[in-house]
């Protein structure tokens, strides 16, 4: 049975509705998403660690839950915030409801709340910590002082995988050794929180694609035999990952990058960039985002809570894209080396689905890099 249950800001904002999921206390920092559809894949997005997320559709759960979609191993989500959840979901392929998937993963979650004075109050004071209690909100006003803040935890270790393995539609663990056969092309993915539609994309387009752990040392890749690097998204500040900062700068030069949203920050910040936090971040399937060489204008995907900083670039790295909304920088490239990053997520699923063609820039660049080498 659901019970009482009170969202405490750390601003003393309390919002009061009823349990669903695991019935427990949850805390992390408070975050909106307004995409319409795709909660199984936001739950179980790793960049939402130690996120409390709040869906602003007013109905979720209406298609259940299924074994295909999830974007990692587990619910990465610290709690789940809606207006209201389905426990009779209608979709062929559906094994569960939301409130059942949440149970199985001990994950707390509270309906029955207005969301949308939720999204106002978050747009207007900025993401603050929160608290899901059943107890005095008064009280855990107060206990949220004591509780560690979102910007101070290194979740990239609590997401990343603990072993390389290869991706065949699942993962295998083992790290391979031996060059990859003729004429294939061996993608690593550093993985600070990947979602696996990026292994399922690259191995759609022939690639051999192997996840590896995201403090894996610079000549640990190197003797994998990369043709191409990609660097993942993930939870987090950039500024708390100077040791895959430093290992990332190894790197550049040596093997074509792409990065996506904190891999495009990691990358800025090993070429000398800075980051900062935004006061609400971008979470959603509709930002419009300008590509500066072509004027084109595309939808994108987004969830971060940093940005990489325009002003004081170093030299070679120049912004390629923009957001229309706040004009954050929404892409880097370097004029002399094979690295290209984008703060969206290229393989949002369940979309938009616009912006897969950066793979495919991803491998051309890959190619070309390697006929240069070859022809050395």
């Amino acid at each position: 049975m659901s019970r009482t249950v009170h969202l405490v800001l750390e601003d003393g904002t309390v919002f009061t509705g009823e349990s669903f999921g695991a019935q427990r206390e949850g805390w992390g920092e408070v975050v909106f998403n307004t995409t319409m559809t795709g909660y199984q894949e936001v739950l179980t997005d790793p960049s939402y660690a130690g996120q409390m997320v709040a869906l602003t559709y007013p109905l979720v759960g209406n298609y259940g839950i299924n074994r295909a979609d999830f974007e990692s191993r587990r619910i990465q989500a610290a709690a789940l915030i809606v207006r209201q959840h389905c426990d009779l979901p209608s979709h062929g392929s559906s094994d569960m409801t939301l409130d059942a998937f949440l149970r199985e993963y001990d994950i707390p979650g509270i309906s029955g709340i207005d969301t949308r004075a939720l999204t106002r109050r978050l747009r207007t004071r900025g993401v603050m910590m929160g608290l899901l209690t059943s107890e005095d909100p008064e009280s855990g006003r107060r206990r949220l002082d004591d509780l560690p803040r979102y910007d101070d935890l290194d979740l990239v270790s609590n997401v990343t995988t603990s072993e390389g393995y290869a991706w065949d539609g699942a993962e295998s663990i083992g790290y391979p050794t031996a060059p990859p056969p003729p004429g294939v092309r061996r993608i690593l993915v550093n993985d600070v929180g990947l979602k696996y539609n990026i292994l399922r994309l690259l191995q759609s387009r022939g690639c051999e694609v192997v996840a590896v752990p995201a403090s894996t040392p610079p000549d640990v890749i190197l003797g994998m035999h990369p043709a191409g690097l990609l660097l993942s998204p993930g939870p987090g500040d950039p500024e708390l990952l100077d040791g895959i900062v430093a290992n990332v700068r190894q790197l550049i030069g040596r093997v074509p990058i792409m990065g996506i949203c904190l891999g495009h920050q990691i990358a800025a910040r090993a070429l000398g960039a800075r980051t900062y936090k935004l006061k609400f971040g971008h979470r959603g399937g509709n930002h419009p985002v300008k590509d500066l060489t072509t004027g084109q204008v595309h939808i994108t995907a987004q969830n971060h809570g940093y940005a990489v900083d325009a002003d004081g670039l170093p030299s070679g790295l120049e912004v390629s894209q923009i957001n229309l909304n706040d004009n954050t920088v929404e892409g880097l490239r370097h004029r002399d080396l094979p690295l290209f990053t984008i703060q969206y997520h290229s393989e949002a699923s369940p979309g938009p689905r616009d912006n897969e063609y950066l793979f495919d820039r991803f491998l051309a660049m890959v190619d070309d890099a390697n006929l240069v080498n070859r022809a050395r």
